[in-house]
């Protein structure tokens, strides 16, 4: 689920738009057409995207896509990341400290541009495009490429002010696809090739792990007044597939719609999987707040899930469209297990 944004669109000031101008035409230097295998370029959500030379100051402005190149070994030429929900992923660590944090949230583009960036990439649109960051087009007008998931644009109409809707099932292969294209751009396919072969191993083997019999499954990233849940077919459908997994909200397509309370103990799930965030956006943000309410309110408190204590705390970047989408998948069939709810 993508943090909500309440601010207008940063003006930019002339003496920034210098600076971006600049960081635009420093990367694409003299030297950028010796570099054997570029200029490179790939159709990314509508937009070409182009590289002459592999990028080396890489901002990322939201999580998912800051541990993607983390994991591709990337640190040291990142220059700013930004909009965090959680701790980075665990072996990430000693990368993640070399790189200048912008904002935990959403920085301004003046504060993207110090950083005179050569490469740009975000995880949704809420932060690269209209009410974010900047768009696509603004920052390509200073020379600086971009580039969003297709998690984010592909399958999915984002209309509106909440999180959009799937028009399409989001598969795994397109967080692979998104490894891939980022590989190719920054010149480290063979990183990216492996990184890839290990996501796969690691979801063949959680897939092992569903249970023989149907078990049904809520996922609540946050707030408690009225819960944002996940629809049918974004990240978490991810998940649910994987496993066999019935969730109770699966007749919407909307990414993260918000639902009573009532509702969701009508649907009585049998497993709830709750967001543990560090972030502090919504009320019930942690796992340890998400079940205190759960076991003090008197229209959840009865819940299936509630009484057997059958809670799975996951991180918040688990629940979104990324590489943690994997971990997930992996704690998820570990704590049905520990249920004993699966083999």
């Amino acid at each position: 689920m993508r943090t909500p944004i309440r601010r207008p669109l940063v003006l930019l000031v002339g003496a920034v738009l210098t600076l971006g101008a600049c960081a635009g035409s420093d990367a694409v230097s003299s030297d950028s057409e010796a570099v054997v295998g570029y200029p490179r370029e790939l159709q990314n959500c509508g937009r070409t995207t182009s590289v002459v030379a592999p990028p080396e100051r890489i901002v990322s402005l939201n999580q998912g896509s800051t541990e993607i190149l983390l994991s591709l070994g990337l640190a040291d030429r990142m220059v700013g990341t930004a909009t965090w929900t959680d701790p980075v992923m665990t072996g990430l660590e000693a990368g993640n400290e070399k790189v200048e944090r912008l904002a935990d949230g959403v920085p301004s583009m003046e504060r993207v541009l110090q950083t005179e960036p050569d490469f740009v990439t975000a995880s949704f649109a809420s932060t690269l495009g209209k009410g974010g960051v900047g768009t696509a087009e603004a920052f390509e007008k200073l020379g600086v490429a971009t580039y969003l998931s297709p998690a984010e644009c592909e399958g999915k109409d984002n209309e509106g002010d909440d999180d959009g809707a799937r028009t399409d099932i989001l598969e795994i292969d397109t967080i692979y696809r998104e490894i891939d294209e980022l590989a190719q751009l920054l010149g480290v396919e063979v990183e990216g090739d492996r990184l890839i072969a290990s996501l796969k191993e690691r979801v063949a083997a959680a897939s092992q792990k569903a249970p023989k019999d149907e078990v049904s499954v809520l996922y609540w990233f946050a707030n408690s007044e009225a819960p944002y849940v996940a629809g049918c077919c974004g990240g978490p459908g991810i998940i649910t597939r994987a496993l066999g997994l019935k969730n109770v909200f699966d007749d919407t397509k909307a990414e993260w719609p918000q639902v009573g309370w009532e509702t969701v103990a009508d649907r009585d799930p049998d497993v709830l999987v709750i967001g543990d965030l560090t972030r502090k956006s919504q009320t019930a943000e942690t796992a340890k707040a998400k079940i205190a309410f759960l076991e003090s309110n008197p229209v959840t408190r009865e819940m299936t899930a509630v009484k057997n204590k059958r809670y799975i705390a996951l991180a918040g970047a688990a629940l979104n469209p990324s590489i943690r989408t994997v971990e997930g998948l992996e704690q998820v069939a570990d704590a049905l297990a520990g249920f004993g709810l699966s083999q």
